[in-house]
């Protein structure tokens, strides 16, 4: 998508297609915690299971807060900031932009920049915390199979 959409086209689908798939995510999340603690209650579970469902409620914390606050933010830097390209004439280019070239002479849009990258790296470094949280509670369940 982006090697093929102007960069604001872009954008506009990441927003519509990420809290969507933070939701997915987290109504899954949800189902597995609360199938996995439904069948090892936490005073009865081994010291494993508790590491398991700590896995999952991981996963799910970082996938809500995705979803509760990171997208939000960041959706709303992208329209700010979209706003202040379409005023400097840029954001309709496919691929790499002038927006670096043009914040170099703008401070707002250089401090929007800043900002976004910030949250756009938080919203990235929660969704690697919670596929790495159900990483490891698919890997016991892969270890609890017999071929």
């Amino acid at each position: 998508m982006f090697k093929n959409l102007p960069r604001h086209q872009f954008g506009n689908l990441q927003s519509k297609m990420f809290p969507a798939y933070f939701s997915v995510v987290t109504v899954c999340s949800t189902l597995s915690l609360a199938s996995f603690g439904y069948i090892h209650p936490w005073k009865s579970s081994a010291t494993a299971e508790k590491y398991q469902l700590g896995f999952l409620l991981s996963g799910l914390a970082f996938n809500l807060s995705n979803l509760l606050v990171f997208t939000p933010m960041t959706i709303e830097m992208m329209r700010q900031r979209h706003k202040i390209e379409r005023e400097e004439n840029i954001g309709e280019e496919v691929g790499w932009t002038k927006n670096r070239d043009v914040a170099k002479k703008n401070p707002k849009l250089a401090a929007m920049n800043k900002k976004f990258g910030m949250i756009h790296g938080l919203s990235s470094l929660a969704n690697i915390l919670s596929f790495g949280s159900l990483a490891m509670h698919s890997w016991y369940l892969a270890g609890k199979m017999n071929l």
